[in-house]
């Protein structure tokens, strides 16, 4: 029985920067249909909702994979009639190709490939910082880093959009991927997504550890974390589920 009560540290398949596109292609068209059938991208426009998006804003997703969430966020924003930049930040050369290729018909749209915490992403270069399932990957004190990071170079807000570990996800997740998916990959790191993902308390832990002070975390399905991370720091608000 796997263990719910402490992150796995165990690396997914995933992990592996050099996986060519003949691999990355197909797995990147299945988790695209995973997040559209688990609402994973209603997680960012709530956020939005929330904080209020204006024109000429600049948003960059950090760990884009093939670039799904953006261009699912430029279409809600061309609905909107708002005029924003986006920028993908990878560091797999294969996923940024596919991101690319995918990503034609989006001139708002652009691709970074470099390693999240290299110095080419400097402070204050974006408003807006965001992840989709990427922050799991980091063990807890290279999490840290990771959104000290993103938060320094993040004018505005930082928004983080990751699993919760729990059985029923877990569970859920293992069914719906032996019925859909043709990559053991995907079958295999779907379930451990979760196991090396967070409950509350975790994410409370890591962010005050971090000197982090005005955040909310909010829950939202399907079993998915919204942090929201306000660069001025000022107040810790917290909502439940």
């Amino acid at each position: 029985m796997p263990d719910f009560n402490h992150r796995s540290l165990e690396e997914e398949m995933m992990d592996d920067f050099s996986l060519g596109n003949e691999i990355i292609d197909p797995i990147m068209d299945e988790l695209e249909v995973v997040n559209r059938l688990l609402g994973g991208y209603n997680v960012f426009f709530d956020a939005f909702q929330k904080l209020g998006l204006n024109d000429g804003m600049t948003i960059s997703d950090w760990g884009c994979g093939g670039g799904d969430s953006l261009r699912v966020i430029a279409k809600w924003a061309r609905k909107r009639n708002l005029k924003i930049r986006l920028i993908g930040i990878d560091a797999t050369e294969s996923a940024i190709r596919y991101a690319r290729a995918k990503s034609k018909d989006f001139p708002e749209i652009s691709y970074i490939l470099t390693d999240v915490m290299s110095e080419q992403l400097i402070s204050n270069q974006f408003d807006i910082v965001i992840s989709s399932l990427f922050t799991h990957h980091f063990a807890d004190e290279s999490w840290i880093k990771l959104i000290q990071k993103m938060a320094d170079c993040a004018a505005e807000y930082v928004v983080i959009n990751d699993l919760h570990r729990h059985w029923f996800a877990y569970h859920s997740i293992g069914i719906l991927t032996s019925v859909f998916s043709k990559s053991e990959m995907v079958k295999h790191d779907s379930k451990l997504s979760v196991l090396r993902s967070f409950k509350r308390k975790d994410l409370e832990k890591l962010l005050e550890k971090g000197g982090f002070i005005n955040f909310s975390i909010k829950w939202m399905w399907a079993f998915r974390w919204q942090v929201c991370i306000k660069t001025e720091k000022i107040k810790n608000q917290t909502e439940d589920e």
